[in-house]
């Protein structure tokens, strides 16, 4: 039996047709990927990925959500070592641009819902939707710990999440490393820098208490 037809036989074609999609945008583009492609760069019939994805935006959606379990995972490590929520805050939005650089293609499709099409597969809108949890289960703690104010703790979610999403997105465009060698800098240390002095705007807006 050919190797192609092992990984079949035991279940792992679905994963070598994700790996195969990965590889295509990498190399060609988003444009490159389709179910007929995306076969033949995997070594596999022009039929085989009918058994696993029912269409192109099925597939790009099951990459979408393995995107987003990747950053939420990351996202919960961070979490997990620091010693304060505020803390956790700041490296989570670090974390999230790191994320972003480290894979950009996971990061770029996340964040195209007319590919994946989110509301027609529901896993990918949960597994966003848990990525966004952390970020708010990891203000709630610092509401219960009296670092920030618990009637605007939905609103600093969503300002949290714009400056680390603003940040990787400038990371990706090249912007951000730009600018770092215009300061003299680098593009993570000047990431750092941004994030530490927002932080520091919402502790003065909304001293300790």
């Amino acid at each position: 039996m050919s190797p192609t037809k092992d990984r079949y036989h035991h279940g792992d074609l679905r994963e070598e047709l994700l790996r195969a999609s990965l590889r295509l945008i990498d190399t060609e583009g988003l444009a490159a990927v389709s179910l007929r492609r995306v076969a033949r760069e995997a070594g596999v019939s022009p039929g085989a990925p009918y058994h696993h994805f029912t269409d192109r935006a099925a597939l790009l959606a099951a990459l979408s959500t393995r995107g987003f379990e990747l950053l939420g995972a990351a996202l919960v490590s961070i979490r997990d070592t620091t010693t304060s929520a505020r803390e956790a805050l700041i490296e989570m939005a670090e974390g999230y641009v790191g994320f972003a650089r480290e894979h950009p293609t996971y990061f770029r499709l996340m964040f195209r819902p007319e590919l994946s099409q989110p509301h027609n597969h529901p896993d990918t809108e949960d597994a966003g939707d848990a990525a966004f949890a952390i970020l708010e289960d990891t203000l709630a703690d610092a509401t219960r710990a009296g670092e920030l104010p618990a009637e605007d703790a939905e609103t600093l979610a969503l300002a949290w999440w714009s400056l680390a999403h603003g940040l990787a997105s400038l990371t990706l465009d090249g912007k951000l490393e730009a600018r770092s060698a215009h300061m003299g800098t680098t593009a993570a240390a000047l990431a750092d820098r941004v994030t530490r002095m927002f932080a520091d705007l919402i502790d003065s807006r909304w001293p300790q208490r």
